[in-house]
């Protein structure tokens, strides 16, 4: 699986190494499917604080198409780990739709 970062953030860019590891440990046992994963770290309003911090992932998937999942959160860790919860979840949600469609052909 290829895993795409980008950040503009320099707290972000630090998170590069944690954010490639978290998305190959979560998609493993999805690896098959999920040829390119991307994992964008924004910081929305800058260095003001807040629930500011969005964690967008993007995964390009055989059969199932292009999933976007996106998180907010006050930390870059949780919302790193929100969104690849989420995208693991939508990705299975999107094979469990796809099998029975399979079975009856």
């Amino acid at each position: 699986m290829q895993v795409l970062f980008e950040s503009r953030d320099p707290e972000g860019v630090r998170l590069r190494r944690l954010a490639t590891t978290r998305v190959r440990f979560v998609m493993r046992r999805l690896a098959w499917m999920v040829p390119r994963a991307r994992v964008e770290l924004t910081d929305i309003n800058g260095p003001r604080g807040g629930v500011d911090k969005r964690c967008r992932v993007e995964l390009r998937t055989e059969g199932a198409g292009t999933l976007v999942v996106t998180s907010l959160a006050r930390d870059w860790r949780v919302a790193l780990n929100t969104a690849l919860s989420r995208a693991a979840r939508v990705l299975v949600r999107a094979l469990r739709r796809r099998a029975p469609a399979l079975a009856s052909s």
